[in-house]
């Protein structure tokens, strides 16, 4: 049988039986929904995470950089942990530190000691996730997979979308300090679900005895650097900064020293001969573009609300909620019930296009749109969350070998996280260099044109006037100066949707690539 070669045939031990393996499916759920939210509402809220702690801009700017960073290199080891240690042991008590962890943040005061805690606490964030899908497969009923790696990949738009919404009401209704302090409630939850839910697994001995630490101390580490140049490069001027460099080229060297090292080892830990299957490689692929698609959700939507429109995060949320979050939560159902019936790729292609058609969409806004003029946008962004990742993450299942589930995780932890932050970096860079292109350009525009310039400044100097005549020629000049900021920026983030246009093109390429995967508990039903 399909489910019981993907269950006993990987590297997993079995151990005693599970009271309840519903809970410890629940638990890891629950565990990987927090941690993309938590991820989520830590991008969104950390101006105002800034202001409370009195931090600087270079401060915040490496608080954001090591959350993320330490959580990169945890992440690809973790299914390996939890195949060796068990789910209690990886979740249970890591789980109880975590809450008191999100406790205790928010009265720290000490910039040395937030910034250790921030490490610690994404360290946590980042165990949470990749031994999801392991735990689904050893504890439900083959009918109930889909479902619930449904629930597992549709966690990410919800995020998205659900994310602005949870910040402004935080925020502006009860107090920062829920950013926080939200973490802890779910964790002892989680922690409570693993102790009913999950086996009492010993210790597997034989994978430990011939543990490839150093591998996973190299693609961790390798990863974690490579991060931390992508995300400080864009404020501090990429190459022209001695420390971008340094994080970049050494974590591409420990990255070089990693494959070389699977390549030597008697047990490899993620060798990377688990790529080479046709249908994987691809699927990684589109996983990667699917994540810099989305970036016209994730990125330039609530961004440009927030820069060209002025809007708090709790304003920009009731547009994501209402017409992100609720056809979302419609179409998950229906996304099952086509991978049931159709093949899972006609499913990926449509997600793809209706994100085109978002970022097309996209590529028409001025500087007067407001909410409401982003609806049609936010609700095909809605149906290509939910038509994307699911058929993606189970085109990789169906072509993956179960013997080697561990490395596998790896890679799609590294492309899951990896991929988005290198998205995000690619983007702010993009969007900082377009928008200076367009200043200057504009800025030739307004040279060449004196005549009305000057008009614009008179008319402008007298309606300053009557709150000071000393200053209504400099108001007069800001003011011509922040239109022609103002027009730059709508420029570039239209320059930006243009390029999530263009990745989702490339990957509705990719994916005409990709072959029909061979049967398996996910092939689609007879109609």
């Amino acid at each position: 049988m399909a489910e019981a070669k993907i269950i006993a045939s990987g590297p997993v031990s079995v151990g005693q039986a599970v009271h309840h393996p519903l809970l410890a499916v629940i638990a890891v759920l629950l565990g990987s929904s927090m941690a993309n939210i938590d991820s989520r509402m830590f991008t969104i809220g950390l101006p105002d995470i800034k202001g409370a702690f009195s931090l600087s801009f270079d401060e915040g700017a490496w608080l954001s950089t090591a959350s993320t960073a330490s959580q990169i290199f945890i992440a690809p080891s973790v299914a390996w942990l939890a195949t060796v240690f068990g789910l209690r042991r990886i979740l249970g008590l890591p789980s109880l530190v975590f809450a008191v962890i999100s406790l205790v943040l928010p009265f720290v005061r000490d910039y040395q000691t937030l910034l250790a805690l921030t490490i610690l606490h994404g360290l946590l964030i980042g165990t949470f996730v990749p031994a999801t899908l392991m735990i689904i497969f050893r504890n439900l009923p083959m009918q109930w997979w889909l479902v619930a790696i449904g629930i597992y990949s549709l966690r990410v738009g919800f995020a998205l979308n659900f994310g602005p919404a949870l910040v402004g009401f935080y925020v502006d209704q009860i107090g920062w300090q829920w950013l926080y302090w939200q973490d802890a409630i779910i964790a002892v939850l989680m922690a409570i679900l693993v102790y009913f839910g999950a086996a009492r697994d010993p210790v597997n001995r034989t994978l430990l005895e011939t543990a490839d630490w150093g591998g996973m101390l190299l693609l961790g580490t390798g990863i974690a650097m490579v991060y931390a140049g992508l995300d400080q490069g864009n404020r501090l001027d990429w190459l022209n900064s001695g420390t971008v460099v340094a994080m970049l080229g050494c974590g591409a060297f420990l990255l070089v020293a990693f494959f070389i090292n699977e390549a030597v080892v008697k047990e490899p830990w993620a060798h990377a001969n688990v790529l080479f299957s046709r249908n994987i490689g691809f699927a990684l692929v589109v996983i990667l573009l699917y994540t810099l698609t989305s970036l016209s959700n994730s990125s330039l939507v609530p961004n440009f609300l927030s820069a060209v429109a002025q809007l708090r995060p709790e304003q920009t949320g009731r547009l994501l909620v209402i017409y992100g979050v609720l056809p979302f939560a419609v179409l998950f159902p229906l996304s099952i019930w086509l991978l049931r019936r159709y093949d899972v790729r006609i499913v990926l292609i449509i997600g793809l296009i209706t994100f085109a058609i978002a970022a097309l969409l996209g590529t028409q806004i001025t500087n007067t749109w407001r909410l409401a003029d982003f609806i049609p946008i936010v609700l095909l962004q809605s149906v290509g969350q939910a038509f994307t990742l699911f058929p993606i993450i189970i085109i990789a299942l169906s072509n993956s070998d179960p013997t080697r589930a561990t490395a596998f995780a790896a890679y799609i932890q590294i492309m899951r996280l990896g991929g988005a932050e290198i998205g995000i970096a690619l983007m702010a860079t993009w969007l900082r260099v377009r928008e200076q292109t367009h200043s200057n350009l504009i800025g030739q525009h307004i040279t060449h044109a004196t005549d009305q310039v000057e008009q614009f400044l008179a008319r402008m100097s007298g309606y300053f006037a009557g709150h000071g005549t000393a200053t209504a020629p400099a108001r007069s000049v800001g003011t011509l100066a922040g239109m022609v900021q103002r027009e730059a920026n709508v420029l570039a983030y239209i320059d930006g949707f243009w390029l999530t246009f263009g990745f989702a093109i490339i990957g509705l390429l990719v994916t005409a690539l990709i072959t029909k995967s061979p049967p398996g508990p996910f092939t689609p039903k007879a109609r």
